[in-house]
């Protein structure tokens, strides 16, 4: 499956086929895009803690093998894979690290409830290579930093991205990054450097919330947030407040199904 170019392989595991399996291992071997499928991430449904609180639960795992608290993209791919194979209703909730996620299929886009963001820090002076850049922080379910550039096309996403992803200030966990480009009152293009991938993604779910909750902070936007990555396929963002406390997100927009098959271990 994919959203908005985020590509992600999908398991129903609740009746234990990978049994013994080593899921980091296989996430890396299946996510190769040489040797095997190929794919941003592996997702294995698993059955929830409750069932009075969620349908089903998942194990998220970054084609290195690592294994992440959220993913937004991801999230909506699942939610319609659960839906399409009847493990949930159109109306969801399931189990993640970040905590439980709410979900609604509307035919091919699904809209998610992430949990709410936190550890918001603006403007941290982030000394790089290429000299001192202003960054903002916040974990949208997994960390993210934004720098806004006025120059998104010729950014060179994956130098500096890396350098950032790994940089001694976001240590031990490391963290996403994303590059972000006013283009409206009400959208924005970003483009991410995906920690786990290790790379320039298509699509960040999560990558998008956190650019549009800290423009948004920022007042540079105004909300519902259209966000414009890579792929160039939309996503919407839209924001509850209470005060200047976020207390709930949704992240809109297509989830697509690519194909089903076999997969030869």
């Amino acid at each position: 499956m994919q959203g908005s170019g985020n590509d992600f392989i999908l398991i129903d595991n609740r009746r234990g086929i990978l049994k013994g399996m080593d899921l980091a291992d296989l996430a890396k071997k299946v996510c190769d895009r040489h040797f095997s499928v190929g794919a941003d991430g592996l997702i294995v449904i698993v059955p929830p803690t409750s069932k009075r609180a969620a349908h089903f639960k998942w194990r998220f795992y970054n084609a290195d093998g690592s294994e992440a608290e959220m993913c937004g993209n991801g999230s909506r791919c699942a939610a319609r894979f659960a839906y399409i194979k009847k493990i949930a209703p159109r109306k969801m909730a399931f189990e993640t690290l970040a905590g439980i996620i709410r979900a609604e299929v509307k035919s091919d886009r699904v809209k998610v409830q992430l949990m709410p963001p936190k550890e918001p820090r603006l403007d941290i002076s982030v000394p790089l290579s290429t000299g001192v850049r202003t960054g903002h922080f916040i974990n949208t379910g997994v960390p993210h930093i934004v720098y806004f550039t006025d120059s998104l096309d010729t950014e060179d996403v994956r130098r500096i991205g890396r350098e950032t992803r790994y940089h001694e200030l976001f240590r031990p966990a490391g963290t996403n990054v994303n590059f972000v480009r006013v283009v409206g009152p009400k959208t924005l293009k970003v483009r991410t450097y995906e920690r786990g991938v290790e790379d320039e993604t298509l699509a960040c779910g999560t990558g998008a919330v956190a650019s549009a909750i800290i423009a948004e902070m920022l007042g540079k936007v105004a909300q519902p947030v259209a966000v414009l990555p890579r792929s160039n396929e939309r996503l919407e963002v839209a924001l509850e407040k209470k005060g200047a406390y976020v207390n709930n997100v949704y992240l809109e927009g297509e989830a697509g199904l690519i194909c089903e098959g076999r997969l030869f271990i």
